[in-house]
């Protein structure tokens, strides 16, 4: 009998085809069907839309340069939490942690999941909006079925993004190229005088920014998953260019054609954009870009689950979450435990979820961490310049997004406070609590041992190595 013991890793079957399809496959989800109604109501005109629109690019595009070199650096998945955790230390590290897996992953899920079913079952209901309840247990199956997709085979997970990449994509070309048609027949109306009525307060171009950034989600997914990536010195650069350029495109366009085909006022009043365009378009044919659309976000929460148990994985890993969540299947060699605790709590949070407050308290909750991670990378650079960079961006850049970030989390804030937003703070700052009695002084019962040794004979799972 060999004594020796065997760590499981799991293995970099992710290349550069899968790594744009789980960026760009992410991010092109529910948001460019759900959200330029939002942006256009809140910023007041069709041309600060676009400028919304365009910045949102602009900044996320910056962003992922910057995450592109911290994850070249330091090449651990886990995104802003190992960021975090490298550059400011355990406190602050299971502050994100803590939220993340407890709210913001969580959140990201249940918005997209909502959205995938309020399009699925749109057909059904052509004049009146469906019944919540319905929605709502929609949403609840394509969460458990994409769970159980991704504890079984990590090839298979990512056929399905890179299928759902191209369904989407075609279904956004037919969206722009019929934009194109009627504004080559004339149809240009709607954008004169397109900065009239523009609101410049601070809240509204904050919550504009919120709703535009949601669609943009997902652009810093691959940092999850830098282990399970090949040659991510090569790869993880290409992929984020070839990506986010590449959605940014597609959304502009996009946002061109609805307000091409439709007036302001319909575009604001219509709850899903994208069945209004088909209707007005393809007439008896409009339910296609329902269809499109619910294909859409099923394919942004395959993403969105695949990257997020990563980060409950990495935790687990560094002590910071139960032992049983740092497990893999000892066949599939997925991490299972910690994709179906998200998935348990990705439920919690759908019962009382509302679509616009979900987003607005996720992405105020995700620039508060993108702008401490980004801080960490200024560190590095000032005080680390030593570290193998094999790609690198200006100091300019990080601090620019950290300036963006701060705005960000402050905007709504400042022009028209709302108790919710101390209510996430609080939530936030929690997490500095909990830390000592349960992580520092490790107060655990004896209980969570007997517990954790059997869900690991009950799932199949054992403890796994860094796939460095």
């Amino acid at each position: 009998m060999d004594d020796t013991t065997h760590k499981l890793n799991l293995k970099r079957e992710l290349g550069l085809v899968g790594a744009v399809s789980l960026i760009g496959g992410t991010m092109i989800g529910s948001g460019i069907f759900m959200s330029p109604q939002t942006v256009l109501s809140t910023i007041g005109s069709p041309g600060a839309s676009l400028v919304v629109w365009a910045c949102c690019g602009l900044l996320v595009i910056l962003a992922s340069f910057c995450y592109a070199e911290l994850g070249t650096v330091i090449k651990e998945s886990g995104g802003e939490y190992i960021y975090i955790l490298r550059t400011s230390g355990p406190v602050v590290a299971f502050m994100l942690i803590f939220s993340s897996v407890l709210f913001v992953r969580p959140a990201g899920v249940a918005g997209i999941s909502l959205s995938f079913a309020q399009y699925a079952v749109a057909p059904f209901y052509p004049d009146c909006p469906p019944p919540v309840l319905l929605v709502k247990c929609v949403a609840a199956v394509a969460i458990v079925l994409l769970a159980t997709v991704n504890c079984l085979n990590v090839r298979f997970s990512m056929s399905i993004q890179v299928f759902f990449m191209v369904v989407k994509v075609l279904a956004l070309a037919v969206i722009i190229i019929g934009g194109l048609v009627m504004l080559i027949r004339g149809h240009t109306e709607n954008f004169e005088d397109s900065f009239e009525n523009t609101t410049l307060a601070i809240n509204p171009i904050g919550i504009a920014f919120y709703q535009g950034l949601w669609s943009y989600d997902g652009w810093n997914n691959l940092n999850y998953v830098t282990e399970e990536l090949k040659r991510p010195e090569v790869n993880l650069p290409r992929a984020v260019v070839i990506a986010i350029s590449l959605v940014t495109g597609l959304y502009l366009l996009v946002n061109v054609s609805y307000l091409t085909v439709m007036t302001p006022r319909e575009l604001m009043s219509s709850s899903a954009v994208a069945v209004t365009w088909g209707n007005k378009m393809l007439g008896s044919w409009g339910w296609i870009m329902s269809v499109a659309a619910s294909l859409s976000a099923f394919g942004s929460l395959n993403g969105t689950f695949f990257s997020g148990g990563r980060v409950c994985f990495v935790a687990a890993r560094e002590g910071h979450m139960p032992d049983i969540l740092a497990m893999a299947h000892i066949h599939r060699l997925t991490p299972s435990p910690a994709l179906i605790f998200t998935t348990i709590i990705s439920l919690l949070v759908l019962i009382p979820g509302d679509f616009q407050s979900i987003v607005n308290y996720f992405s105020f909750t995700a620039w508060f961490f993108y702008g401490i991670t980004l801080s960490g990378l200024v560190y590095l650079k000032i005080k680390k310049p030593e570290l193998p960079r094999p790609y690198r961006v200006p100091i300019i850049l990080p601090i620019l997004v950290i300036l963006v970030a701060i705005f960000l989390v402050l905007a709504p804030i400042i022009d028209n406070p709302q108790i919710e937003y101390l209510y996430v703070t609080l939530f936030i700052l929690s997490g500095a609590i909990v830390y000592i009695p349960l992580i520092h002084y490790k107060l655990c019962p004896g209980l969570l041992t007997k517990l954790t040794m059997f869900l690991q004979l009950f799932l199949e799972v054992a403890p796994t190595d860094k796939n460095l």
